[in-house]
């Protein structure tokens, strides 16, 4: 009987370097959102690869940042778990990146005892002097570390990543059922859809001031009716996400219906409200059922 091997493969950096198009890279599916924006992904997200005899648990994981409300402390324990119960450990970075603004975060990463591997993403933005010295820079950083320069995006590497990533899982029974694609449910993606998409078409603080909670998911058979909430903090905020004439969140509807109908393989109904919640990021309370730990 051939062996079996499990485990939990975590992805760490800084913002906007490509870890969630990487994650939706490996599972081929598109699990964690994907803005220009930094800091769009807030919770960790399981992705699961399923083989005969493996199953990968890949974690994306917020941008290490230095925390400014209580919002971004549970976006940084989100990250320090994955470092406690990863089997594998990715660091990704890019051009001109720097070390993480957490310097105690690095510090888990170099005295790492797991396999730790150093993706240096975006490489069809670098020249070859450059990359090299890339390279250089971060075998010096991080000494234990297996360096390789990938792009996320153009899928270079991704296939021959896998199959280390494959070798470095220990033996071990599959932790999820073997048809199963995430831990999250379904209304957490109708969630960061709608977020995402008002990541694309909002600007300056918009974004980072909303968070959508979806109160109906009804699902029959050709179709799935929703109903989500756009919590923002300002009664300024409601009316610029609602638009002249409801035009701006008429446009995040469509595209979000689009997306879900696309990742659900279903007809979608889909109804947008804005409701104004004060100061919700530093609310505990609110913290909670928006589900941040």
């Amino acid at each position: 009987m051939k062996k079996h091997q499990s485990g939990f493969v975590s992805i760490i950096g800084n913002p906007n370097v490509g870890k969630s198009t990487l994650m939706n890279s490996l599972v081929g599916e598109d699990i964690s959102i994907i803005t220009a924006k930094a800091q769009t992904t807030r919770h960790r997200i399981l992705g699961i690869i399923n083989g005969e005899n493996f199953q990968m648990v890949l974690s994306d994981t917020p941008g290490v940042i230095k925390p400014s409300y209580k919002m971004q402390d549970s976006m940084m324990k989100s990250v320090k778990d994955s470092l406690l119960d990863a089997d594998v450990l990715i660091y990704m970075t890019s051009i001109n990146d720097i070390e993480t603004k957490d310097e105690a975060i690095f510090d888990k990463i170099k005295k790492t005892k797991v396999p730790l591997l150093v993706l240096i993403n975006k490489i069809d933005l670098f020249d070859q002097d450059s990359l090299e010295k890339e390279v250089n820079s971060w075998a010096i950083k991080l000494p234990k570390a297996k360096i390789y320069p990938i792009s996320a995006l153009k899928g270079f590497f991704v296939k021959e990543l896998l199959e280390i990533l494959i070798q470095n899982l220990p033996e071990f029974p599959p932790y999820f059922p073997k048809d199963q694609l995430t831990d999250r449910p379904e209304r957490f993606f109708v969630n960061e859809a709608v977020r995402e998409n008002i990541f694309t078409n909002y600007s300056k603080e918009i974004p980072y001031s909303v968070e959508v909670n979806t109160e109906e998911f009804l699902e029959d058979e050709k179709i799935i009716r929703i109903r989500s909430i756009i919590n923002v903090e300002r009664d300024s905020q409601k009316g610029i996400i609602i638009g002249n004439k409801g035009k701006a969140i008429k446009k995040v509807g469509m595209n979000t219906r689009k997306k879900l109908e696309k990742f659900f393989g279903k007809k979608i109904h889909i109804e947008l409200y804005v409701k104004v919640l004060k100061k919700w990021r530093s609310n505990s309370n609110q913290l909670k059922r928006f589900g941040y730990n």
